[in-house]
C-alpha cells in the first residue's frame, strides 16, 4: 500500500518495528519536504516487500560499486523520476535510510547517499568506509550522512 509523506504530521507509519522510528520518521519526514519544496513532488513510500525491484535495485547498486551489504531489513522503499533524475530510497529497520540519485542525462550526476537517524549507530557495514557529516533537522534532530559517486552505468 503506497503512502504519501507527510512533513507536517509526521507519522511512525510502516517504521513501528524500528528501534529508532520516530526518528526515522522524521528522517523520512525531511525527504518528504525536500522534494516538496525543491520539485513539488509527494514523496511516497511502499512496504519493501511491494517495492523489491526499488530495494534490489539499490542492493545491486552497492553490491556492484562498493560491496556493500547492507545488514538490516528494509521496511519501506520508493522509485520515481523527478526533473531529469530517478531516485529510489530504501528506508532500513535499523534507522538507515539508502538513497541513490540517477540523472537521466549521460553527464549527470549518479551517487548513494547514506543518512543515519537520530540515535542509531553507525552500521558495521559502513563504519570503516565513511565519514560522516552532521546536519541538524527540525524534523529529525541530527542526521548523519555520507556518499559516494556511482561510476558504472545502472
Amino acid at each position: 500500500m503506497t503512502y504519501v509523506v507527510s512533513f507536517d504530521d509526521v507519522s511512525t507509519v510502516g517504521l513501528e518495528s524500528s528501534p529508532v522510528a520516530a526518528a526515522l520518521a522524521g528522517l523520512r519526514a525531511n525527504e518528504a519536504r525536500y522534494f516538496k519544496n525543491k520539485y513539488n513532488h509527494n514523496f511516497t513510500v511502499e512496504p519493501a516487500g511491494e517495492a523489491q525491484e526499488a530495494v534490489d535495485r539499490v542492493h545491486r547498486i552497492l553490491r556492484e560499486e562498493r560491496d556493500i551489504v547492507i545488514e538490516s531489513e528494509p521496511l519501506e522503499a520508493t522509485d520515481f523520476q523527478v526533473a531529469g533524475i530517478r531516485w529510489c530510497y530504501v528506508f532500513y529497520r535499523s534507522g538507515l535510510s539508502v538513497n541513490v540519485l540517477y540523472t537521466l542525462e549521460s553527464a549527470g550526476k549518479h551517487a548513494v547517499g547514506f543518512k543515519l537517524a537520530d540515535g542509531m549507530e553507525v552500521p558495521v557495514e559502513l563504519a570503516t568506509r565513511f565519514k560522516f557529516a552532521r546536519q541538524k533537522s527540525k524534523l529529525a534532530g541530527t542526521i548523519r550522512g555520507s556518499y559516494f559517486v556511482i561510476k558504472g552505468e545502472y
